[in-house]
């Protein structure tokens, strides 16, 4: 009797420490996605005005990319005379990007191809890609507009951009996208890969005053020209692995007005093929360890084994303690019992709350989309992982 009390007592312990480890973090969870009925509503699409004439400068960063470049190509070709060029910067393809871009540029003269030097020491390629084609704009050009290679611009994005810009001062706007998934290990683990994000910075168009916290999506990048020429271009996310948020939150502490909005009705980005390439292409970055202090990267990971991940092992752990040993039924663990079905409560409700995140399929949602919580401990894990690792290959070059 004396040994089960004993037991009873640690089994006890245990649950209080993991209330006091979730219960703030539930809070904080709260605070956060509560912020989403404030955010601002969907971008929608627009028409130009003639004060918008030529006033931006597309600039894709390239590298094998023939098999994704065309919906690309095709959407920016739809946007109309308030796009001045478009720049592809193609680091020495050895397929066809090139030859798509030539294609492009003789049906529209907008369109021309740049090769960027060899990577200099200290630059990532992205960034490298930018700050090129960056420099290769044309000064007539009030904004710049970062896009690559995977996304779908759709008619009506850049009159939406530049009526939001002036409509709230923005000197920085990036766009979160409507995703466009096709295999059944897609629609399963992508959405919990997206869940960190939500998490961790609350959804596009929620509001923050804390430039560490601010998020960011360089898929679709506008910046204003005079604000890229006071941070001396790319440079400050030269290193980085997730150059858009580090760019984007040096822009903030600068003073710049940056937002991050829902752009789900006026771009689609095809992203990655299968789950193989999603856990491994995205979920390396998700960390933005490149962007944040050790301290906030892995706060985030703990905040995320905690109310991501762990929910999902402490409710049926306890429900399977109490149906086989109802002597344990303690207040201490009923409490933590509640407090993880409210936070599973939660994952649902968010995850209904994403579907217009993703691009509808003619017969509907997959069910893998709607049993994509069942992938939340997966995810947290890949974020762990992705945290603990430098990476060595990115995108076609190899980094030492």
């Amino acid at each position: 009797m004396s040994s089960e009390v004993g037991w009873l007592g640690e089994l006890g312990a245990i649950a209080l420490l993991l209330i006091l480890l979730q219960l703030p973090a539930l809070a904080l969870l709260m605070t956060r996605l509560l912020s989403a009925t404030r955010r601002m509503l969907p971008l929608r699409p627009q028409s130009a005005t003639t004060d918008m004439l030529g006033s931006v400068s597309v600039v894709i960063p390239t590298l094998n990319e023939a098999h994704r470049l065309q919906p690309c190509l095709d959407g920016l070709t739809r946007q109309g005379y308030e796009l001045r060029e478009v720049i592809v910067v193609d680091s020495h393809s050895e397929d066809d990007t090139v030859d798509l871009v030539k294609l492009a540029a003789q049906r529209d003269p907008r369109f021309r191809v740049v090769y960027d030097d060899p990577l200099p020491a200290g630059w990532v390629g992205r960034p490298w890609a930018l700050h090129t084609g960056f420099l290769h704009s044309s000064s007539s050009s009030e904004w710049i507009l970062g896009i690559d290679a995977d996304t779908q611009p759709q008619p009506g994005l850049i009159p939406a951009l530049l009526q939001a810009a002036k409509l709230h001062s923005y000197d920085l706007i990036t766009l979160a996208p409507r995703f466009v998934l096709k295999q059944p290990g897609e629609w399963w683990l992508q959405p919990a890969l997206l869940l960190t994000l939500v998490y961790r910075f609350g959804a596009a168009g929620s509001a923050t005053d804390d430039s560490d916290r601010v998020m960011a999506n360089g898929q679709c990048c506008l910046i204003r020209r005079s604000l890229l020429e006071s941070l001396d271009g790319y440079t400050s996310a030269r290193q980085s692995f997730c150059d858009d948020v580090t760019l984007v939150r040096e822009a903030a502490r600068r003073g710049a007005n940056v937002a991050f909005l829902d752009g789900s009705e006026v771009f689609k980005v095809r992203m990655y093929d299968g789950i193989g390439e999603t856990w491994r292409e995205w979920g390396r970055s998700l960390d933005l360890k490149d962007a944040s202090t050790p301290g906030q990267t892995w706060s985030d990971v703990a905040f995320l084994l905690t109310v991501q991940a762990l929910p999902w092992l402490v409710v049926p752990a306890v429900l399977v303690l109490l149906a086989n040993i109802p002597a344990a039924a303690s207040p201490t663990l009923l409490v933590l019992l509640t407090l993880n079905l409210s936070l599973l409560t939660l994952r649902l409700g968010t995850q209904f709350g994403i579907r217009s995140a993703y691009d509808r399929p003619a017969s509907g949602f997959p069910l893998a989309f709607w049993l994509s919580p069942l992938a939340d401990p997966l995810a947290a894990v890949r974020i762990l992982i992705s945290a603990s690792r430098t990476p060595k290959r990115w995108r076609g070059r190899e980094y030492g």
